[in-house]
């Protein structure tokens, strides 16, 4: 069994993951401690149980064998698609009082920055691999990104 450290870094993945998934619920449990996250149907989620000790606690991870995600089918994107490298939190902007790298309508040539993706507290610039413009922006800044997700389209 895999060993996990009992960390709110991994609670927040957590419930950013059952929320994004579809899971209305996941239950983790080991000799030392239980959490529960559920989520509403209003789509929010909620720690509703943790027990742990004081030190760190392994927990057993979360596979595709033990929980049962509904597939949905993604809309089709049409153009250059910019999709993440790597998992982490999609920045718009270099820094919270700067202008977005890139916005709708607004034409970028290859290797312009696009956006950032935060990953174990390194900024990571994200290069167009593509000239054209920008025609949408499928996520929000401040999300959770996976690897490989559609981030923008460039036609």
């Amino acid at each position: 069994m895999a060993n996990f450290t009992f960390e709110t870094e991994t609670i927040d993945y957590l419930i950013d993951k059952v929320a994004k998934s579809g899971i209305t619920k996941l239950k983790l449990k080991s000799d030392d401690f239980e959490i529960e996250i559920e989520a509403q149907k209003e789509k929010e989620t909620v720690v509703t149980t943790v027990a742990a000790p004081s030190a760190a606690a392994p927990i057993a991870p979360v596979t595709a064998a033990n929980t049962a995600v509904p597939t949905e089918a993604a809309p089709e994107l049409s153009g250059n698609v910019v999709k993440s490298p790597i998992i982490g939190t999609f920045y718009a902007s270099p820094s919270p009082d700067k202008a977005p790298y890139v916005s709708v309508g607004q034409t970028v040539q290859k290797g312009d920055v696009l956006f950032i993706v935060e990953s174990m507290k390194l900024m990571n610039e994200i290069k167009s691999e593509y000239s054209g413009k920008v025609a949408q922006i499928l996520v929000q800044n401040g999300d959770s990104v996976d690897y490989n997700q559609p981030i923008m389209v460039i036609e």
